[in-house]
């Protein structure tokens, strides 16, 4: 008996584990998303609103260039070759406030964890991010989703991501709309039992 009880200790810790793996819809999200990240010189609201002010000017010019991309890779593609005029775009927001503050914008691989925006709870993992630091980047910060473009006039959440590719799994663990249930039962206490 005390085996037994050892082993199903053994599976309920082994399935636990299991269940902090990505699935394959997961990773699917992860590459066909890419993200903004804007983080502020400091947390002083001056430097708050400054960092406000650099993303929308930049939200604003991506969102004209890559208005009609139809992948997260058209996107990157974008991106990259624009980096130099982003940055230019969120200096000239910079200089607009008086900001001594210079911008730094790369495009990499970023960890972020689990966020909602726009009716969209995107998983905890590693996304291609567009990441803007203004001055010292030590203030808070704001994030987006640049690919999907979530807000499209009267384009709902749901139609965008459908348009974009993402599998009805997917929407749903983006969504939010997915209803888990669990329900932990013992097959064994119940045959016992």
């Amino acid at each position: 008996m005390k085996f037994i009880t050892i082993f199903a200790a053994f599976i309920l810790c082994l399935c636990m584990i299991c269940s902090f793996i990505p699935s394959q819809s997961d990773m699917q999200i992860y590459t066909d998303t890419v993200r903004l990240h804007v983080i502020a010189e400091s947390d002083d609201s001056a430097d708050q609103l400054i960092k406000l002010s650099v993303r929308n000017e930049v939200v604003e010019y991506l969102s004209e260039l890559s208005e009609n991309a139809q992948s997260a890779e058209e996107t990157i593609k974008i991106i990259n070759d624009n980096i130099d005029d982003i940055r230019r775009v969120a200096d000239r927001a910079l200089e607009k406030l008086d900001s001594d503050a210079k911008a730094e914008v790369v495009l990499s691989n970023e960890y972020y964890p689990t966020r909602s925006c726009e009716n969209v709870r995107l998983p905890a993992g590693t996304y291609t991010s567009l990441k803007i630091k203004i001055g010292k980047a030590q203030g808070h910060n704001w994030w987006c989703v640049l690919y999907p473009q979530l807000s499209r006039g009267s384009t709902s959440v749901d139609d965008t991501l459908i348009r974009t590719g993402f599998s009805s799994d997917q929407i749903e663990i983006l969504t939010g709309s997915e209803k888990i249930k669990y329900k932990l039962r013992f097959k064994i206490l119940e045959i016992f039992g």
